[in-house]
């Protein structure tokens, strides 16, 4: 049976912890390992950050979206802006890569949730968003 659930919230930084909590909750029937659980709130911390900082350049007008569904064990997530866009998603992808050095970002992000996900997808458009899309095979 998959369950799943999409969530709307303003893009503010004290929502990544929201964001968070809910993905937590949303596994928590399924018994995961405190491993599973810490390492995908980290790359859901990850994603919401980039969208706040980065792709809405910390603006508090714009909203992240976050959906996931779990089947049997496999856990899809997926989260969104509807901000600036990553001009160049390969260059991001790459370890230290940041566009704002003057915030002391390490570059790390799509790093660190590539390093903890199945799989991460980017996909993004200048001046409309980016979405973010990852896989994890949970434990059966």
């Amino acid at each position: 049976m998959k369950n799943k659930f999409e969530i709307e919230f303003s893009a503010l930084s004290q929502n990544e912890a929201f964001a968070r909590m809910c993905i937590v909750s949303f596994l928590l029937p399924r018994d995961p390992t405190v491993g599973e659980i810490n390492d995908i709130k980290t790359a859901v911390s990850e994603a919401v950050t980039n969208c706040i900082i980065h792709g809405y350049c910390g603006r508090s007008d714009g909203t992240v979206k976050m959906c996931a569904s779990l089947d049997e064990n496999d856990l899809y997530i997926e989260i969104s802006d509807s901000g600036c866009g990553i001009e160049d998603i390969e260059a991001a992808r790459k370890p230290l890569f940041t566009t704002k050095p003057e915030c002391e970002r390490s570059g790390m992000g799509f790093t660190v949730m590539e390093a903890f996900m199945d799989t991460l997808a980017v996909r993004s458009e200048k001046n409309i968003g980016t979405k973010v899309i990852m896989t994890k095979k949970l434990r059966g």
